[in-house]
């Protein structure tokens, strides 16, 4: 990040007001003009190239963006905030108070649910009088090869 410091450091560098959105920067230098607090390295910068989400320009072997790019970036990488996995009030919201003629318990049923509760509850039916699986013969001096000890 040095390198970067000197880059906006030196004399020759163009200065701020003659950089627009779209001009194109080495990457050390947008780095440093995109983020001050030196949060974002090349590497990083390159690792999101190399991820589809920033755009670089490769010319006689520099890599370029402009800061109109790593604005596109950064909107791709926002964080969505995630969605309550339960049908919980939001913390922002005051529960009301039930009535004492309200019903507690399931309020909505998912189709798909209850069709494969029906399914369920079919499969598990017994269809009719089953026939007996014993044999009908379980004698077992009878069977062959049987022998009987004296004691």
């Amino acid at each position: 990040m040095r390198r970067a410091r000197r880059l906006a450091e030196r004399s020759d560098v163009a200065s701020l007001d003659r950089i627009g959105a779209e001009t194109p920067l080495r990457l050390a230098l947008a780095a440093a003009l995109a983020y001050p607090d030196r949060s974002m390295t090349v590497s990083g910068l390159r690792r999101e190239g190399a991820r589809g989400r920033l755009e670089i320009e490769r010319v006689a072997g520099k890599d370029y963006t402009t800061l109109a790019a790593i604005e596109r970036m950064r909107s791709l990488c926002r964080v969505q905030p995630k969605e309550s996995d339960s049908g919980s009030v939001p913390r922002n919201e005051t529960p009301t108070a039930h009535s004492a003629s309200e019903q507690f318990g399931l309020f909505e049923t998912d189709p798909a649910r209850l069709a494969r509760a029906a399914l369920h509850k079919i499969a598990m039916t017994p269809s009719g009088k089953l026939g007996s699986t014993l044999q009908t013969n379980t004698n077992l001096t009878a069977r062959a090869g049987a022998i009987r000890h004296k004691s």
